[in-house]
Parts: structure tokens; C-alpha cells; sequence
């Protein structure tokens, strides 16, 4: 059975990966560049899956799924370096959608 880990457990095991090299984490401009690369990444995958720009014979299909992790992983490295709780940040994020959007879309019927 899969193990479900909280988006805090993930922050967590990030930060340990990490801060065991000397290294550590990325300053926030480049940490926001890969963030940046990444999403191009995906981008190119939902492109050819989707959208009307194929990929040619010779470009490598990745799966979305490995794309959205190597996305995530950065994004929690910019909110580890940067001290942000990122489940507290969605629930927030959830909050406003809740209450201001609320009404902003059509509803489906019970």
C-alpha cells in the first residue's frame, strides 16, 4: 500500500535531502530560473499530448507525471529556502477560492 505523506512530510524529506550537502539550497533567482525550466518542460509535454505542436521523432516523450514531480520538487526547494509552509500557503489559497469565487462559476446539478 502506498504511504501518504502530508505536503509538510514532503517539505520535511526535501529539506533533509538537501541540507545533506554543503551546498544546500540554490539562491531564490536560480531556484526561480529551474522552477522556470521545469515548467517548460511540462509545457512541451502538455504540448505534444494535447495541444496541435507535436514533438518530432527524435524528441524523447517523458511522462506528465515525471514532469509535475521534477516541478514540485523545485517549487518546495523555493518555499524550503524561502521558510514557507506551503500547506499553509494552499489552505489560504483554498480559503479565498472558497468564499470570493465562490459564485464565480456555473455549478453543476446535484
Amino acid at each position: 500500500m502506498k504511504e501518504t505523506k502530508s505536503l509538510n512530510m514532503l517539505q520535511q524529506e526535501v529539506d533533509t535531502y538537501i541540507n545533506q550537502f554543503k551546498e544546500g539550497y540554490f539562491p531564490p533567482m536560480e531556484l526561480l530560473a529551474r522552477l522556470t525550466e521545469e515548467l517548460g518542460e511540462l509545457s512541451r509535454e502538455v504540448q505534444h499530448k494535447y495541444g496541435t505542436k507535436k514533438k518530432k521523432h527524435t524528441e524523447v516523450q517523458k511522462e506528465l507525471a515525471d514532469e509535475m514531480g521534477d516541478f514540485f520538487f523545485v517549487l518546495i526547494c523555493l518555499a524550503n529556502s524561502e521558510g514557507i509552509d506551503l500547506e499553509g500557503a494552499l489552505q489560504k489559497v483554498l480559503h479565498k477560492y472558497n468564499t470570493r469565487d465562490k459564485d464565480r462559476w456555473t455549478k453543476k446539478e446535484d
